[in-house]
């Protein structure tokens, strides 16, 4: 049987799951030490398809500042982050910019908007 063990993130209780292969089960996995049924369902999509939110920022033209926060609107697969990161890291946006402005759609071929996280001026 394989086994994986990981810290929950989606509560701040941070349980310890102890993941395991189990054929016998609809999910094909068997989650333990988990305190409520969201951490089951954290445990089972790590091990069968892990995806993150991605926070970042990228560069502003004739803003206020010269960074601006952004964020995926929707986690991506986890296996895509370097290739976004490198994708955003080559934006360049031009003010004025409004929160929830869609910066990249459907970046990295995920399905999931690139949106701003602050009001740039």
């Amino acid at each position: 049987m394989d086994n994986k063990r990981i810290t929950c993130i989606v509560c701040p209780i941070g349980c310890s799951l102890l993941i395991e292969k189990d054929e016998e089960r609809q999910e094909g996995y068997r989650v333990s030490g988990n305190k409520c049924n969201r951490g089951e369902s954290y445990g089972i999509k790590e091990m069968k398809n892990p995806t993150r939110i991605i926070t970042s920022t990228v560069k502003v033209k004739d803003g206020l500042l010269e960074r601006l926060p952004v964020k995926t609107k929707d986690a991506v697969p986890k296996d895509k982050i370097f290739e976004i990161m490198d994708f955003i890291n080559q934006v360049t946006v031009t003010s004025p910019i409004n929160v929830g402005d869609i910066i990249i759609k459907n970046i990295g071929d995920t399905g999931v908007d690139l949106v701003s996280t602050r009001d740039m001026k």
